[in-house]
């Protein structure tokens, strides 16, 4: 049984207090540790997923897990280091398709699925899917577990209007203004870390799989 370590959360907490490539260099063995200890805890946490989406075994817990360094060439933000763990098991910015995604961070981490800034066509279709099987994409949203978990979708970043090639009484046009569709679940620092936290992300997970075969369904 692999579990994330306090020592894996105190490491991000130090580096969010230290960000800086002086730190880092001199205490890389923490940063390799706490990497280590991630890695074997995504490979547990894909092997409990493949369970319902055997698709996921495929993945392995290195490649799911993104890079530490932040890409600053064309930020204003020059810190050198994210302050948290990622993995995408599945899902990503400009995904073609719905996926699941962990991240880990001291007071700030959660768990989200769906499909994150998909490309232009992509969205199209997706939104086409919506409008109209409308009836279909309700029920799973409203399903009792899925609305306990994810009370509603990330409205970050949504259209005023809704898009053109939509009748703008559309009964799902709230829906159509999205530009993500996303849940998300926070998770507080003790679930991360708890002894059975693969077993009871992976049921987290599961509960949005039918949200993540509907956008799918177009591109079947």
């Amino acid at each position: 049984m692999s579990i994330i370590k306090p020592e894996t959360f105190t490491f991000l907490k130090d580096l969010t207090n230290n960000n800086n490539r002086e730190w880092f260099t001199e205490n890389k063995n923490l940063y390799t540790e706490s990497q280590g200890n991630v890695i074997s805890f995504l490979d547990e946490l894909i092997k409990e997923m493949a369970e319902f989406d055997e698709e996921l075994g495929k993945l392995d817990g290195k490649k799911a897990l993104f890079r530490i360094y932040r890409d600053t060439r064309f930020s204003k933000d020059k810190i050198p280091y994210k302050t948290n763990f990622g993995a995408s098991l599945g899902m990503g910015k400009g995904s073609q398709k719905g996926g699941y995604y962990l991240h880990m961070e001291p007071g700030k981490s959660f768990l989200a699925g769906g499909i994150y800034m998909p490309e232009s066509s992509v969205l199209k279709e997706v939104r086409k899917e919506i409008s109209l099987y409308g009836d279909d994409f309700l029920k799973i949203i409203n399903q009792k577990d899925f609305k306990k978990h994810f009370p509603e979708l990330d409205q970050d970043d949504q259209l005023k209007k809704i898009p053109q090639g939509f009748e703008k009484e559309d009964p799902m046009g709230d829906y159509l203004k999205l530009k993500n569709f996303i849940v998300v679940y926070n998770l507080k620092d003790e679930e991360v870390m708890d002894k059975n936290a693969a077993k009871n992300i992976t049921k987290i997970f599961k509960l949005m799989k039918p949200f993540n075969d509907f956008l799918n369904t177009p591109f079947i």
